[in-house]
């Protein structure tokens, strides 16, 4: 194993995965929203860097080529969980437009882990594409934008504090001038939301598409020998 900096960064970003969850038991929201964002978004940056960073300086290594990819699938999937439990905490019901593209993506992630393993020394042929590389990027902005939504959120809250209910309903409705922009922040609040969302959407079939090419690359090692 090579300490240098590009596995040092993919080591920073391992551990930053669960500290995005962590964070939210020891800081209240928004606070715990917009330090995740941050550290979300640092962690993301330097998946980009570590590789570039590899090849540019001719340090790439068996440990940053094994760890580099479960770093990535630790941050994906720790993000998910946390934003489908944000999602329906204050409500009775599941989220279907986050928790199907969550479930995908976690599927597939769980489902292609496996197949390596069980591939054993022939998972080399099981590559990243440049598709899975563009999914992952997705994946992570999508991420960074519903956390995003949650900073957002709260700022929307500060705004219609006090405001009565009545008042509230006029300003919404259109029937009273708007009171301190709450229209207009609202609506860049879902706006927001639904770009997160359709992003994760993208992200989730890009997800399936490569998991489904790595399985069509693994068939001809699964099937039993002729007798």
């Amino acid at each position: 194993m090579t300490w240098n900096l590009p596995n040092i960064l993919t080591v920073l970003r391992l551990i930053a995965a669960p500290g995005v969850a962590i964070l939210f038991l020891y800081f209240q929201r928004p606070v715990a929203d917009w330090v995740a964002l941050i550290l979300f978004i640092t962690a993301a940056l330097t998946d980009f860097l570590d590789g570039y960073l590899a090849r540019l300086w001719k340090q790439e290594s068996k440990f940053g080529a094994m760890l580099d990819p479960i770093a990535d699938k630790a941050m994906v999937i720790i993000a998910l969980v946390i934003i489908v439990g944000l999602s329906t905490a204050d409500k009775l019901v599941m989220d279907a437009w986050i928790l199907l593209p969550a479930t995908v993506i976690l599927f597939r992630e769980v489902f292609v882990s496996g197949l390596r393993e069980f591939l054993g020394a022939s998972a080399g042929m099981l590559k990243v594409t440049n598709l899975a590389k563009y999914k992952t990027t997705v994946q992570m902005i999508a991420i960074a934008v519903l956390f995003a939504k949650g900073v957002f959120e709260h700022h929307y809250l500060n705004l219609v504090q006090g405001m009565d209910a009545e008042i509230y309903e006029g300003v919404m409705a259109g029937t009273i001038e708007d009171v301190n922009g709450v229209v207009g922040y609202a609506q860049f609040m879902n706006g927001t939301w639904t770009v997160g969302v359709v992003l994760l959407w993208i992200a989730a079939v890009l997800t399936a598409v490569t998991g489904w090419d790595y399985f069509a690359k693994s068939l001809p090692f699964l099937r039993e020998p002729k007798a």
